[in-house]
């Protein structure tokens, strides 16, 4: 693993400003800072309307729990099992994303460890999701797929659908606002650094543009000149968690700009550079 040298302390005090939610995991399965309601809520399938949810406050702590001492700094969020009726647990958006109607940019930190290939019980796995209707709906994500022996890791961030528009598909051929990456060949026991940083999403222009860190290095980027707008109502958006996700999950944060590579790099190499925001 290559360490950098260790940030200024102005450097750093301009990553902490730019801080709009952090969860250290180290003592609880929920945030230490934000501007918005900083625990978490479950979402699941209606049983008996098709197409609604059931919103309900808290989370089962039998399919999550905090592990002391074993993530990247301190404790970590443990994922244990699947949850029912399509099922998935969320910070609410509102008062912890930059998001901003008429054009804003923002980045999502986080550590993960498992093993993709040997521990997802389903098709698909979401570690972080980011939406108010869905994945292919005004969303961004990190995600697994279904593909076998190995899976791929894939950032997407989908803009909203037009009324009378169709759904982009995700497809490597035709334009989707997606990276791919094959086999990313993560195990168990080891941990690796993810980071999401997006610009001009929701200016209405084609200015938007999007990339894909993976343990500090750039992995892919999206800039087709395409116009990327989320169209959140905030009081309905969700930061969704660990879904169908089994493994270990720390220092998740969010940021109201884009972070330069320089400092995805900063957060790569001193994962408890954010850990001054901890609940006292």
């Amino acid at each position: 693993m290559v360490v950098l040298p260790n940030p200024s302390v102005g450097a750093a005090t301009d990553l902490l400003k730019a801080v709009t939610f952090y969860a250290s995991f180290d003592s609880t399965v929920g945030g230490d800072f934000g501007g918005g309601d900083l625990t978490l809520s479950t979402r699941s399938n209606h049983k008996t309307e098709k197409g609604a949810f059931v919103f309900e406050k808290g989370f089962p702590q039998k399919a999550f729990r905090v592990v002391p001492g074993k993530g990247i700094s301190g404790g970590a969020l443990e994922a244990v099992d699947v949850l029912p009726d399509n099922g998935r647990i969320f910070f609410p958006a509102k008062g912890n994303i930059g998001y901003k109607k008429g054009g804003w940019n923002g980045t999502l930190s986080v550590w993960i460890s498992h093993d993709p290939d040997t521990q997802l019980k389903t098709g698909f796995c979401d570690p972080v999701q980011i939406t108010q209707k869905g994945a292919g709906n005004g969303a961004i994500w990190f995600d697994y797929n279904d593909a076998k022996p190995n899976r791929n890791l894939r950032m997407g961030t989908f803009p909203a659908i037009g009324e009378g528009k169709a759904a982009i598909q995700e497809s490597r051929e035709a334009f989707s606002p997606m990276v791919w990456v094959d086999k990313p060949g993560f195990k168990v026991g080891d941990w690796h650094h993810v980071a999401l940083v997006w610009r001009n999403f929701d200016t209405g222009k084609n200015d938007a543009s999007a990339a894909l860190y993976l343990d500090g290095k750039r992995t892919g980027e999206i800039k087709k000149d395409y116009p990327i707008s989320m169209e959140w109502d905030l009081d309905k958006a969700g930061i969704y968690i660990a879904v169908n996700y089994i493994g270990l999950m720390d220092e998740l944060a969010l940021f109201n700009r884009a972070l330069s590579e320089e400092e995805v790099g900063v957060l790569r190499s001193q994962p408890a550079l954010l850990s001054s925001l901890k609940r006292k």
